[in-house]
């Protein structure tokens, strides 16, 4: 689509403008280059839903109170002619760490798994404000999302193992004080920077619950691209082993999340299907059916890569 930037303050110093073509986010996003050589990131949505990614904008300022590398709130607004909104975030410069992590020997892969640990133990750590604690109840909201799924066209064989677990755990969840979470914390949303630290990127899924449903996408998505760096996120979060709740709990978002996220990919095709279910099974092996409460990738590993948690800065 073409716009017109005019309504942007910084637009006339623009100078290159690329589109982002991957993620799964609704949002345009398009990387900017202004006549100094200093990268943009460029967000655009529908003007229906200014209120929200006004929200989000302000989300992101609380976050940026932290030093480590982020998307760093700049601007945001209507422009197009009112049309569209625009929210302006810096640079966050290097290399998904989706794409790295295999490259770096796994000693480096973990300790970048501590560092991200103590990031979103920063971000689960800025106050609540009350307007922002929900008021629709999260596990009938599970319950409901667990509930789409058994009606729909995609279920699996022998699901009906995990459908109960759920159901007879689902007390599990929702236990702790609600905190800010980044909503979608995982490798992809993740940069690997020129000082092989960790930045942090797409906080567009941002939402204000529970500590431990943050953790669920490492089953999902990281340990495919390294067990060394999950295990370093869970200790270097808990500086050291999680308790036995944190284990109990995540059990029942991992296999509730892997069920309804079959459901969830329907909308972007059967490729995305297929990757949903195929980390659905392994959930399911990892987890022995649900028998086990603490996973076999953990349990097989935890203890291999140990380091002092002091030396990270």
């Amino acid at each position: 689509m073409n716009y017109n930037f005019n309504d942007i303050k910084t637009s006339s110093t623009w100078v290159k403008i690329k589109k982002i073509e991957y993620g799964w986010s609704s949002d345009e996003k398009y990387c900017i280059e202004d006549n100094k050589n200093i990268k943009y990131l460029l967000r655009i949505s529908t003007a229906d839903i200014y209120e929200k990614k006004k929200k989000e904008f302000e989300i992101i300022k609380k976050f940026n109170t932290f030093d480590f590398q982020m998307s760093r709130a700049i601007e945001f607004g209507y422009f197009n002619e009112h049309k569209n909104v625009y929210m302006l975030l810096s640079w966050v410069e290097g290399c998904s760490l989706e794409e790295k992590l295999h490259s770096l020997p796994e000693i480096e892969q973990y300790q970048l798994g501590l560092y991200s640990g103590k990031i979103l133990k920063q971000i689960h750590s800025i106050p609540v404000d009350l307007q922002d604690v929900p008021s629709v109840n999260r596990i009938s909201k599970k319950l409901l999302q667990l509930q789409r799924y058994e009606d729909s066209s995609v279920r699996i064989p022998n699901d009906e193992i995990a459908i109960t677990f759920v159901k007879n755990n689902i007390d599990m969840l929702c236990k702790s004080s609600p905190v800010y979470e980044h909503g979608d914390f995982h490798v992809g949303n993740l940069i690997y920077t020129p000082d092989k630290r960790i930045g942090v990127i797409d906080f567009n899924r941002w939402k204000c619950g529970d500590k431990y449903e943050e953790f669920y996408k490492i089953q999902s998505f990281d340990i495919d691209h390294s067990i060394a760096f999950s295990i370093g996120q869970i200790q270097g979060y808990f500086t050291g082993n999680p308790p036995i709740d944190f284990w109990k709990s995540q059990a029942v978002y991992v296999a509730h999340a892997s069920l309804y996220s079959i459901k969830w990919a329907e909308e972007f095709g059967q490729k995305d299907i297929d990757g949903m279910t195929k980390r659905c099974l392994e959930a399911f092996h990892h987890y022995d059916n649900f028998n086990l409460t603490i996973p076999k990738w953990y349990l097989e590993n935890k203890d291999k890569y140990r380091i002092d948690f002091k030396s990270l800065s």
